[in-house]
């Protein structure tokens, strides 16, 4: 199993010692680095900027939101990163929610599946540049014929000739259609809130995919990237306590009421009651209140805190449940070093 940073989103300034960090990760044996974005900082130019000081390891978006970028411009995003790295790029893509797609980027959310399926339809063909780019998609036409066309619009092909047509395409994905569609269209999967003990739940899922005509890839051959937090410290409770608030917050106020999908994964893990209190006291500003209803092993089913031998173990169970790739934050360069011996063996 290999492991991947997560470098995440901004929050209001930029994290003072992610370059450091992500040098110490090719040192320290990661596979690959990853940059995320929400409603604030971008996914691609924190991954060109700090990934100029590597040599190595991938560079990938987890996840860069369809929404902010037409499926021409996410080509030529990763077509660009690709030939600046040296042919490590990873296109990562998801399709966030409905407040973040129609309330920060002005576009419709209905159809995500749909709009996926035509979205990375789009970037292959830009990729493989075999002829110029066309599409009768419902969400994504070119040339577009729609309200306010002139009708002058031109079928084009990169004037970049793409490194590779090739370049990985990995989806963030967490319910059971999405993750299916996944494995028939995509190269990886972008797991958020991975239990092992579900293992067999997202095998059918996969399964279902990868069984479909036409499917692109197969089990063995097709990457699974859980994010997770990934703690060496003698102080577990510590770190739970930590995670209490940020659940909470992903639980109770990372999607609307009436569609989170966050909060439908936890449901799925059996924590439906659970679920229904922390949002009900989020949604009521009772913060704290929410982030104390938060039980242990909700956050314990996806993250691993504690000592060296607790947590080569608890790596082991990702394994054995087919995770390929760990995809951890790390704080500073000293937790990194600390990682390495996990990394390494």
């Amino acid at each position: 199993m290999k492991f991947g940073l997560q470098l995440g989103y901004w929050g209001a300034q930029p994290p003072a010692n992610a370059g450091e960090l992500v040098v110490a990760a090719e040192n320290a044996g990661f596979d690959a680095v990853f940059a995320a974005e929400s409603w604030g900082s971008d996914a691609f130019t924190p991954l060109a900027w700090w990934g100029s000081r590597t040599e190595r390891v991938r560079l990938g978006t987890s996840v860069a939101q369809l929404s902010a970028r037409t499926p021409a411009a996410a080509a030529m995003h990763a077509l660009t990163l690709d030939h600046l790295c040296g042919g490590r790029a990873i296109l990562g893509l998801g399709v966030s929610g409905p407040q973040v797609v129609e309330g920060w980027y002005g576009q419709p959310f209905a159809q995500p599946l749909r709009r996926t399926r035509e979205y990375v339809e789009i970037v292959r063909k830009v990729l493989a540049r075999e002829a110029p780019v066309t599409s009768d998609g419902k969400h994504y036409a070119l040339p577009y014929a729609g309200p306010g066309a002139t009708g002058l619009g031109k079928p084009l092909k990169p004037i970049v000739h793409p490194l590779r047509a090739d370049l990985p395409i990995w989806l963030g994905a967490e319910g059971p259609k999405n993750v299916a569609q996944t494995a028939e269209i995509a190269d990886g999967w972008l797991a958020i809130y991975y239990a092992p003990r579900l293992a067999g739940m997202y095998n059918e899922w996969l399964d279902e995919g990868f069984a479909r005509p036409g499917a692109r890839r197969g089990r063995a051959d097709f990457e699974i990237a859980a994010s997770a937090q990934v703690v060496l410290t003698d102080e577990p409770e510590a770190e739970i306590e930590r995670m209490r608030w940020v659940t909470s917050l992903y639980i109770g106020g990372m999607g609307a009421p009436e569609l989170n999908f966050h909060a439908q994964v936890y449901r799925r893990m059996g924590y439906a009651a659970e679920v229904d209190e922390i949002s009900a006291l989020f949604q009521a500003g009772r913060k704290a209140e929410a982030a104390a209803a938060v039980p242990d092993e909700l956050i314990t089913d996806t993250a691993i805190f504690g000592d060296e031998a607790h947590v080569r173990t608890r790596l082991k169970e990702w394994e054995d449940a087919g995770v390929t790739m760990m995809l951890i934050s790390v704080s500073d360069a000293d937790q990194m070093r600390r990682l390495q011996t996990l990394v390494s063996t």
